[in-house]
């Protein structure tokens, strides 16, 4: 249970997403690895998010839980007041391809297809409106890949993929966006460039979104610290700059 903004009680269910008593054991063979151990938090609608803490300390483990990516060996999470254990799996397919868009380290893009075609992907199963291939072009544009719109992934630099996985992450305009590492394979002037495009989307959209990094130069005042050791939350805090 957590505050709200007027300091009274909230419950899991009454906040955007909430974490409760989480566990994940990871088998190695015959080896339980537990990678997270009863962690507890919260995350408010609209804010940026940073998950800090050294490897092994389950961040990401975290971050695929939050996304319905793996599932818990213990303990609840909740989105919007409802347990994510308790979807069926039509209803979490439909969490994971309408109201999460993830961000990942390795960019994810497919090689056979163009950078307009690649934020499009998610999207094939359904088909393609001629609006929603209009809004991919306004995407790749607001993230400056306006004159990039036909290359294909061995084509474009690191920060520039990474930047197309952004614009597909967010062309379903999701409620919420998980980001693992997102500059990691990326040099510190491309990793500055994703973040000023992944902030101002997130201005412009208020998408909630959640990072994973060990990386705490984009940093910005403000942004909400979770730093986790050993499978736990140590320490929550807000950035001052």
């Amino acid at each position: 249970m957590n505050e709200n903004q007027n300091g009274s009680a909230t419950t899991e269910e009454e906040q955007f997403l909430a974490v409760r008593d989480l566990e994940k054991i990871h088998l190695r063979g015959e080896t339980q690895v537990p990678a997270l151990r009863g962690l507890s938090c919260a995350f408010e609608k609209g804010s940026f998010n940073f998950i800090l803490g050294p490897s092994g300390s389950g961040k990401s483990s975290l971050l695929y839980l939050l996304g319905a990516l793996d599932d818990p060996s213990g303990g609840e999470i909740y989105f919007q007041g409802k347990s994510l254990k308790s979807l069926s799996e039509p209803q979490r397919d439909h969490y994971r391809r309408e109201q999460v868009g993830f961000i990942f380290q390795s960019f994810n893009l497919l090689k056979t297809l163009n950078a307009v075609d690649n934020v499009l992907v998610p999207f094939l199963p359904q088909g393609i409106s001629a609006d929603l291939r209009q809004r991919a072009v306004e995407l790749l544009k607001q993230v400056g890949l306006g004159h990039r719109l036909e290359h294909h992934p061995h084509h474009l630099s690191g920060g520039e993929q990474q930047r197309v996985a952004i614009a597909r992450a967010l062309l379903k305009k999701p409620e919420l966006v998980l980001a693992d590492e997102p500059t990691g394979e990326l040099d510190s002037a491309s990793g500055a460039e994703v973040f000023r495009y992944l902030r101002q989307l997130h201005d412009e959209q208020q998408t909630t979104v959640i990072v994973v990094t060990h990386d705490e130069r984009y940093l910005e005042k403000a942004d909400r610290l979770l730093h986790l050791a050993d499978g736990r939350l140590v320490r929550e805090d807000v950035h001052t700059g």
